[in-house]
């Protein structure tokens, strides 16, 4: 299965110069343990906002950079290439950037949004979420706390059939 997963705002945005706009430690935390030991398919921008690869992921980064080859990486030149390299009977993660979710958001069969109750300037946006395409399927909601500025919801939408 081809799961897009973000953290999300509520104006869409996902980013601004090629940082996160929050800190949201339990979002990480998600995040890793539903990534981990998966195939994870990032845009060069999106890898090169890591201080290092993931631990435990298999890292596919899109780029049209021909010289392009970071070390402990799959380097492919489009979505089609990074999606063909993922083991079919397994779950595979699209973790970004703007530019990859919109083009793979066609092919997803599930979207994994962390909502951020809030909204921010941005120069990266996540795609709309059609609800005619997309339907939520599951919500959790967490509060604001000492370790996290803004409120936010862990929700699943899985494709109309």
């Amino acid at each position: 299965m081809i799961i897009m997963i973000a953290a999300v705002a509520e104006n869409s945005a996902l980013g601004k110069d090629n940082n996160l706009l929050w800190h949201l430690p339990s979002d990480f935390k998600r995040f890793k343990e539903i990534t981990s030991g998966h195939h994870i398919i990032m845009g060069r921008k999106t890898f090169e906002s890591f201080p290092k690869p993931l631990p435990n992921r298999t890292h596919i980064v899109i780029s049209r950079q021909k010289d392009y080859l970071p070390e402990g990486c799959i380097v492919v030149e489009n979505l089609e290439k990074a999606i063909a390299i993922c083991p079919k009977n397994e779950d595979s993660f699209i973790i970004g950037g703007g530019q990859i979710y919109l083009e793979s958001i066609p092919l997803a069969d599930e979207l994994d949004i962390t909502r951020v109750h809030h909204s921010f300037e941005a120069d990266v946006y996540f795609p709309e979420i059609d609800s005619e395409i997309w339907e939520l399927t599951s919500e959790i909601f967490n509060p604001k706390d000492d370790k996290h500025l803004y409120e936010y919801t862990f929700q699943k939408y899985t494709r109309k059939k």
